[in-house]
């Protein structure tokens, strides 16, 4: 597809061409995916008080809300290939409300297992989000586009550890025990991804020029390449740059989802604060999403127009190791203004890290756009997976296992040395960017503060 037929330019107040609906839709909808993923997280103090959960259980269960997405991810990226973002999209919404709404009938540790890792699946929204903005936007904004709609959506990830609490307090307000209120809370953004579901499959299409279903029947080139989507994927994974970003996704958004797990009952735990508190300081991890993995967009895409490919891979590389250390300082804080603020510093790292990382996808292979997007996103996943089992251990503090990870992530910057381009590619980025700039007229992306 030509860049000629996507978009040059973030024109963030408008919803009339194709490319800002799936935008702000893509955004959106990961927004509410986010919100279902992660509305347990900030009430299971509560939980574990009524199911009598252990340390170890509850380190079952952080596991278990990620470990499924890695498989989910890789399908979905294939699956966007081959029937397109919004049909994907509009099924993952409407599927994965069922388990978020029925997990609230869980009455032991093996139900609530199981009914967490069935939510699991939708976090392969992710996957969806950054396939459709990567179709829709011109490379010299494409990465100011994958970060912000990402970062927009991980968004979700704060806002639940806030409003959460907020609607359990509402539900015991109203006169229910507990034991009642945390599981019909969960019904509330259960309903609200089935709401997504229909506005997503209404008013997006899968490219600016249509959807893929009538593009196959209409333009046989277009469904040749669409057959040839298996062969993509086999191209995609036997790259070794794929895989190495894969390591890379794992160790920032790995330690986004590890954060968003355990933050809130970090809180409640260390610092002796309760539910609310803690749920409202842990969501200050979440809310620098806002604004910080679309810095590491715009940064990538800087980096990329200023110095090349190489730029984008360079400026991920340092990114990701000043995470690792603020999250080894983050872990050392035992005073709570102080932990919050270095948390804070920590997050935008983290964030920025993400940003950068799909300022570097799209670039890779471009003929296996979504395969190289669900093997790069199922990293964060298998990141966080593995990060689970020091947070299970019975042997290592909260605090402990913080460190260790935060050494771990130092060390994984150094496999973005492996993420390289022939001349040839940094060529044929060099000429497609000159173009574009040429060719556009001097207006600046919109982004929100």
């Amino acid at each position: 597809m030509k860049s000629s037929s996507k978009a040059t330019s973030i024109n963030l107040f408008s919803l009339k061409t194709p490319q800002m609906r799936a935008f702000h839709l893509s955004w959106f909808a990961f927004f509410l995916c986010f919100f279902g993923w992660f509305g347990i997280a900030p009430l299971m103090a509560v939980v574990r008080d009524e199911l009598g959960l252990t340390k170890g259980q509850i380190g079952n269960i952080i596991i278990s809300s990620v470990a499924i997405t890695v498989f989910a991810r890789l399908a979905i990226g294939w699956l966007c290939d081959k029937i397109g973002p919004r049909i994907a999209y509009t099924w993952l919404l409407a599927l994965g409300s069922i388990p978020v709404i029925l997990i609230g009938l869980s009455n032991s540790y093996e139900t609530f297992l199981l009914f967490r890792l069935a939510i699991g699946a939708i976090g392969a929204s992710f996957v969806i989000t950054q396939y459709h903005t990567s179709v829709m936007f011109a490379p010299n904004v494409v990465g100011t586009a994958n970060a912000t709609t990402a970062g927009w959506g991980n968004l979700g990830g704060g806002v639940t550890q806030m409003v959460m609490p907020l609607i359990f307090a509402g539900f015991v307000g109203l006169g229910f025990i507990d034991t009642t209120a945390w599981r019909l809370a969960m019904v509330v953004p259960g309903v609200a991804l089935l709401v997504c579901a229909f506005l997503y499959y209404r008013f997006t299409t899968d490219l600016p020029q249509g959807n893929v279903a009538d593009l196959k029947r209409n333009d046989p080139e277009f469904a040749l390449k669409s057959k040839n989507s298996g062969s993509s994927f086999l191209k995609a994974a036997s790259d070794y740059r794929v895989w190495a970003l894969f390591l890379v996704y794992g160790a920032c958004f790995g330690v986004e989802l590890t954060i968003n797990n355990v933050a809130a009952i970090y809180y409640h735990d260390y610092f002796n604060l309760d539910v609310k508190t803690a749920g409202l300081i842990a969501g200050l991890f979440g809310l620098m999403n806002l604004f910080a993995r679309s810095l590491g967009g715009v940064f990538g895409d800087k980096a990329g127009i200023k110095w090349g490919l190489k730029g984008r891979v360079g400026f991920l590389g340092v990114v990701i190791l000043i995470e690792g250390l603020a999250l080894i300082l983050f872990s050392k804080m035992t005073v709570l203004p102080i932990a919050i603020i270095s948390m804070i510093v920590f997050s935008l790292f983290v964030q920025m890290s993400e940003g950068a990382t799909y300022s570097v996808v799209p670039f890779v292979n471009r003929k296996a756009l979504g395969a190289i997007s669900g093997i790069v996103g199922a990293g964060g996943n298998a990141g966080a997976v593995a990060a689970g089992f020091l947070f299970k251990s019975e042997s290592l503090s909260y605090p402990e296992a913080l460190t260790i990870l935060g050494i771990c992530v130092a060390v994984t910057s150094l496999f973005t040395l492996l993420v390289r381009f022939s001349k040839e590619d940094e060529a044929r980025a060099r000429e497609e960017m000159d173009a574009l700039l040429a060719e556009q007229k001097p207006v600046e992306a919109t982004l929100a503060a």
